[in-house]
């Protein structure tokens, strides 16, 4: 797919760029970044290098993950990381780190549906997952504001760091954000018990 770039009120969403590495690897010397995340730690230049420079294009280049930098248009500085990865088809899975300075600022919720408006719009999607660790209550109320449903645990569904972690999941649909499905949805209505 070719490389994309969109707005929403206060941020640019548009593709990593060899540039961004010096903004990149500060950010994620940050021990909660390396914590929540499956960035290396230590995270080194040559991995902001890397996931700059190759990664990401690579991903917009076979068309199965889409990661943006997250900039405010009021001045162009790195709040963040936002990824749309192809898990089937429909379906795409978020993830997504803010900088340090720029939580609690309502920047990542923004982003969030910014890029499910975008994917249900421009790449015909009908459902965005949501997953993270269990425990990662920042990243839960990101998922939470942007309206996903949480559908439950999963157990040994991540790995992180070497090691299987269990995690929270969740999904939002077009209809959550009054947009239309690719294919009709239809809503499971007083099933109760196993088969």
């Amino acid at each position: 797919m070719e490389p994309t770039a969109f707005t929403t009120d206060r941020l640019l969403l548009r593709p990593f760029e060899p540039g961004d590495a010096d903004a990149v690897y500060a950010a994620c010397q940050d021990p909660d970044i390396r914590r929540w995340t499956v960035v290396p730690s230590p995270y080194t230049r040559a991995d902001a290098e890397l996931f700059t420079r190759d990664l990401s294009p690579a991903g917009w280049q076979d068309d199965t993950m889409y990661n943006f930098a997250v900039l405010r248009r009021d001045g162009g500085e790195l709040t963040g990381a936002l990824g749309l990865g192809r898990r089937n088809p429909g379906t795409l899975e978020v993830g997504y780190w803010t900088a340090a300075a720029h939580r609690g600022a309502g920047y990542t919720t923004e982003a969030v549906l910014g890029a499910a408006r975008w994917a249900f719009t421009a790449l015909s999607a009908d459902r965005v997952e949501w997953r993270a660790e269990i425990g990662n209550a920042p990243s839960r109320a990101v998922a939470l504001r942007a309206g996903f449903r949480m559908e439950g645990d999963q157990r040994s569904a991540l790995v992180n760091k070497g090691v299987r972690r269990d995690t929270w999941t969740g999904a939002l649909l077009p209809a959550d954000l009054g947009l239309p499905g690719t294919v009709p949805h239809r809503p499971a209505a007083g099933v109760s018990g196993a088969l």
